[in-house]
This record gives C-alpha cells, structure tokens and sequence, in this order.
C-alpha cells in the first residue's frame, strides 16, 4: 500500500486551481459535487473520470492537458 509521501502524482488540479485564483470548494459548488471529493482529487487520493476532467478544465477556461502530470517510468 502506498503511503501518502509514496502516492504518484497523476494530476494537477491543485496547482491549476491555484494558479486560476481558485479554490477547491469552490470547485466543488461549480461541479455540483462534494467538496470532499475534490480534496480528494487535489491531493491525488482518488482521480476523476475523464469527462469530469473535461467540466473542470471548462470552468477554468484551461486545456485539459494542463492537469495531467508527466510521470518518466
């Protein structure tokens, strides 16, 4: 199982959300979901679906790429 200093970072949300001046509630009452579910999101625990993705990058006026992390294996 991995810890939480272990967890692979898939996507960018956070910093995006950051850097558009935005907060994850907020995110969260533009989606229609809980806010819990966001937080999740940003800190990488769980991933939404890729037509969630596609709302969120919407919403903020971004590309969709600009939230997927690259990961060198």
């Amino acid at each position: 199982m991995e810890t939480k200093t272990e967890r692979q970072k898939l996507n960018r949300i956070k910093a995006v959300l950051a850097e558009t001046g935005h907060t994850g509630k907020w995110l969260a009452e533009q989606l229609g979901k809980d806010p819990v579910t966001v937080s999740k999101w940003c800190t990488n625990t769980s991933q939404p679906d890729l037509y969630t993705l596609n709302q969120i990058s919407r919403i903020l006026g971004v590309d969709s790429r600009e939230f997927l992390t690259s990961n060198p294996y």
